[in-house]
């Protein structure tokens, strides 16, 4: 028997935090009846629905790809513009883990599980994604610094120290490319960073989540992550919580 909130988090309705709202809030029925009850536990064969609609279990899948530009991280597009959701064969219900803007390529999970999304984006699990970018400028030594130390952006609030490797300097074009670790995922953080520098990002691309690229991969290819990659994964996330404790 699990949890009545795991459960419709691994439905991929919700995140585990969502779904106690959900919960807290009477939009949740077990077998009919409107359940409250926090820890209730479901029983193989119970009937359980979401504002309605009845929760079906599927079978967990797991995919990576390499995000081409001028795609969304939507299931749909109020533009039709093209989405990532479109280019996975999959017939479960699958949504991104997190988002890339629509200029942005690079490594994307791709999943139904709302639990382990849940794991990978949260901030404080500090899960190390890299990026390769280029901006309208060369960085000075004391930019660099400030970047490896941490940024505040225009909500006021720091970010978490960086690691930076400079790949490219150009001066006639007055651009640099360079790789930028980040430990946190906040919204558009690196064009934020950027910004508060007085810089505009010409070109970004996500080489890593941890361990998991996307070098093999052609923009708009995708492959299954493996078992075990599904699991170092929750572990890291595991350490980074405990970490930042």
């Amino acid at each position: 028997m699990e949890r009545l909130q795991k459960v419709i988090a691994q439905a991929g309705i919700a995140s585990r935090r969502k779904a106690e709202e959900m919960i807290a809030q009477g939009r949740v029925c077990v077998n009919g009846e409107v359940m409250s009850e926090m820890g209730y536990k479901v029983k193989r064969g119970d009937v359980i629905e979401v504002d309605g609609k009845t929760i079906q279990k599927e079978d967990k899948v797991y995919f990576v790809m390499n995000k081409p530009k001028k795609s969304m991280c939507t299931s749909k597009d109020e533009f039709n513009r093209k989405t990532v959701v479109d280019l996975v064969e999959c017939e479960e219900r699958i949504f991104t883990v997190g988002r890339l803007d629509y200029d942005t390529s690079g490594v994307l999970i791709l999943t139904n599980d709302g639990e382990f999304a849940n794991e990978i984006i949260h901030p404080r699990y500090h899960l190390p994604k890299v990026y390769n970018l280029t901006i309208n400028g060369i960085l000075t030594p004391e930019e660099i610094t400030h970047i490896k130390k941490g940024i505040v952006l225009d909500d006021g609030i720091k970010t978490l120290p960086a690691k930076l490797k400079m790949t490219e300097k150009d001066e006639k074009k007055n651009q640099c490319s360079f790789d930028l670790t980040i430990y946190e995922g906040r919204n558009r953080q690196i064009k934020r960073m950027m910004e508060a520098l007085g810089y505009e990002v010409r070109r970004l691309h996500r080489k890593e989540i941890a361990f998991l690229k996307c070098s093999d991969l052609s923009q708009g290819e995708y492959r299954k992550l493996k078992p075990f990659e599904v699991q170092q994964l929750r572990s890291l996330a595991t350490k980074g919580k405990m970490k930042s404790r």
